[in-house]
């Protein structure tokens, strides 16, 4: 794994839906909808590249408690 991705480990992806996807190291982690999806797409613009991260980290909820798997 790159560096970068090891900086970076989340992403999403707006769906024609409403929804939004966030991977974690281009793995699925969750799917936001309805208000909650609403209200990242509406914070994800402003915020810089760290605070998005942080948004969707918290945004998977209890994630990182050791128990996914690395590869």
């Amino acid at each position: 794994m790159s560096r970068l991705a090891e900086k970076r480990p989340f992403s999403y992806r707006s769906r024609h839906d409403g929804t939004v996807a966030i991977f974690w190291n281009n793995r699925p982690a969750t799917v936001l909808t309805g208000k909650l999806a609403d209200r990242f797409v509406a914070a994800a613009p402003a915020a810089d590249e760290a605070e998005l991260q942080l948004l969707m980290a918290k945004a998977t909820g209890n994630f990182k408690r050791g128990n996914e798997r690395r590869g």
